[in-house]
């Protein structure tokens, strides 16, 4: 799945915790906008849905995290909490997409994340065929409209952002590997 998609599902999460605790809402929309990134940094440093990507152990402070939130409800503990549950989130939902690669319709790289747990690479289930294919538009959309109806300011906007972000990105996403190949080859 594409990032922006990772993002809106991590403001999703903080949107839910806003319906319950409306003074922890900000702070756990922020949260979970860092933590639907933050595993995508390992394109950066690192093997990428390997390095940063845990599906089955990002949960374990997850649940450790929630825990304390619910002991300590804070804006601090809320931001924690949802981000923590975000990266698991994002990290297990891989899964559902294209395995690395970047052409990923044409399905030449089976492995979509890697099972630090099971030590293996989780195979590809392509429920979204690839990052920027027009399901994953629509699952961004999707989670969205929870977003935009419990946020107003500055995350309702950051969100809308993301989704148009998304949009020109999936129009666009099948030319764009004639231009990184160079790079990443």
């Amino acid at each position: 799945m594409m990032a922006p998609t990772h993002v809106v599902v991590g403001l999703a999460l903080g949107a839910a915790v806003a319906t319950v605790e409306p003074t922890l809402g900000t702070a756990a929309a922020v949260g979970g906008a860092i933590g639907g990134a933050a595993p995508d940094v390992d394109l950066f440093v690192g093997q990428h849905r390997r390095t940063l990507h845990a599906p089955a152990l990002l949960f374990v402070p997850a649940a450790l995290a929630a825990g304390f939130v619910l002991a300590a409800p804070t804006p601090l503990s809320a931001a924690v909490a949802v981000g923590f549950l975000a990266a698991a989130v994002h990290s297990a939902s891989d899964a559902l997409g294209a395995g690395e690669e970047l052409r990923p319709w044409e399905r030449t790289n089976p492995d979509a994340v890697y099972c630090h747990v099971a030590g293996r690479w989780l195979r590809a289930r392509y429920v979204v065929p690839y990052d920027g294919a027009p399901r994953d538009f629509l699952v961004t959309a999707a989670f969205a409209v929870p977003v935009v109806l419990v946020f107003s300011g500055s995350i309702r906007w950051l969100t809308l952002a993301l989704v148009a972000g998304a949009g020109v990105y999936t129009a666009l996403r099948k030319r764009l590997p004639k231009y990184f190949e160079p790079i990443v080859e």
